[in-house]
């Protein structure tokens, strides 16, 4: 596979936490990017990756994740736009929830069990994807983390407390740490 892993960002470095600017060249320096970013996406053994994870500031994820049905799902989402299920047709998965930008710790977060996605390809073409399961909460974990959301910033003040204070103690433990 082509492409270089690069380290992940980690919470608390600015540009994970303010929305990224949206792609306009696509061109080979973007699609350079996307390889990159699934070779990072690979190394850190992640179903998904945002460019702000490797911090770059363009809206622009990967993907390569299981559907509810298992079948795996591959590709790359520029200017992504979320769309969801109408409220009265919204069912919630409060599923276990982790990042490769927080590593270490998971936390329950109830989130839509559907997701849809619109956006681009990295040579320009409109893309639509559709997901259930672990590629619903992907598409919506990677799209929160362009807008400058961590998952822990769904959670409640008390969990997100508890989720950092574990990575806080497996960073200290760590000998990079």
């Amino acid at each position: 596979m082509a492409g270089h892993a690069r380290p992940i960002t980690l919470v608390g470095t600015p540009v994970l936490h303010q929305p990224c600017r949206p792609v306009e060249d696509f061109d080979a320096a973007l699609r350079e990017l996307a390889d990159d970013m699934f070779a990072s996406m690979y190394e850190a053994d992640g179903v998904g990756l945002a460019a702000n994870q490797i911090g770059v500031d363009l809206c622009v994820f990967v993907y390569d994740c299981p559907d509810a049905d298992g079948e795996r799902h591959k590709g790359v989402l520029v200017n992504p736009v979320l769309e969801l299920p109408a409220l009265e047709n919204r069912r919630l998965d409060d599923s276990d929830e982790g990042c490769l930008s927080l590593p270490g710790p998971y936390a329950r977060l109830a989130r839509p069990d559907h997701a849809t996605v619109h956006g681009f390809d990295v040579i320009g073409n409109a893309v639509t994807v559709e997901g259930t399961g672990l590629l619903a909460r992907c598409l919506q974990h990677e799209t929160d983390h362009l807008e400058g959301k961590v998952y822990i910033d769904r959670l409640s003040a008390r969990t997100r407390k508890k989720v950092l204070k574990e990575y806080e103690a497996l960073r200290a433990e760590s000998p990079a740490g």
